[in-house]
């Protein structure tokens, strides 16, 4: 019997730099190229962070603040 293959899976990613209103940052976020909408790339890059933070938060019982402003890693 033949095996059938694996169809590849689009592992490649975005690294963002996140800065936060009180001052905190966190670097190198990764982002799923097939979350990013080819239409608008800040919203949808910063809509999925929001949902990471969200999620992060519910784990650890530490809110994050607002989101000031998010550019691309230089990585």
């Amino acid at each position: 019997m033949a095996r059938s293959k694996k169809q590849p899976v689009d592992a490649s990613f975005i690294l963002y730099d996140v800065f936060y209103q009180d001052g905190a940052r966190t670097s190198n976020r990764k982002v799923p190229t097939a979350e990013i909408d080819s239409f608008d790339n800040e919203a949808s890059v910063r809509a999925f962070i929001e949902a990471q933070d969200r999620k992060i938060a519910e784990m650890s019982g530490n809110p994050r603040g607002p989101i000031k402003s998010i550019t691309r890693s230089d990585a």
